[in-house]
């Protein structure tokens, strides 16, 4: 099995296309010369500042600046008071659009992937690679590839966005983990 490291080239696309295709990749989290891997389950995506449910919608701001970056950046942000957000930054530089990280490998829920993984605000706005201990890969196996049931629904916790953009079928879930 080859394992081959995403390049930025993969969140170089459409953040729906990204968060399809990472269902079933590897996140791989190192700390302290110590590699964990866990398959990616569940992923959102947020496009543009025309996403009603994105952060992006009301323009840049402090919080939100990392989603501007460079595609592979990582946006990290702290919610409800008690849990950090994965997100990994898609599309051209300047035009804001994210994927959520909503499951990997047993931690079901964005919260308890972050808690587990160790992932707070000191990698917000860092790109994906070893120099930051964290980092995507695919392990090529196509027998297991083209086996993926993946189920699309409406993304969660959202309804402030509105009809339209509440009902779009941008949550991505692996069914058959």
């Amino acid at each position: 099995m080859a394992r081959q490291f995403l390049k930025r080239s993969f969140f170089d696309r459409n953040p729906v296309v990204v968060a399809r295709d990472l269902i079933g990749k590897y996140l791989v989290r190192e700390i302290k010369g110590i590699k964990k891997f866990y398959k990616i389950t569940e992923t959102e995506s947020y496009g543009d500042s025309k996403d009603r449910a994105s952060h992006a919608r009301h323009g840049k701001t402090e919080r939100n600046t990392p989603m501007f970056g460079e595609p592979g950046t990582i946006y990290v942000y702290f919610t409800y008071g008690m849990h950090w957000m994965l997100n990994i930054v898609c599309g051209k530089k300047g035009r804001p659009s994210a994927v959520l990280i909503r499951g990997a490998d047993g931690f079901h829920g964005p919260g308890r992937v972050t808690k587990s993984l160790k992932i707070d605000r000191k990698l917000n706005g860092k790109i994906l690679g070893k120099k930051v201990g964290l980092w995507v890969e695919d392990w090529n196996n196509r027998k297991v590839k083209n086996k993926l049931k993946i189920t699309k629904t409406p993304r969660v916790g959202i309804d402030y966005s509105g009809p339209v953009w509440s009902k779009k079928l941008h949550r991505f879930v692996l069914e058959n983990k």
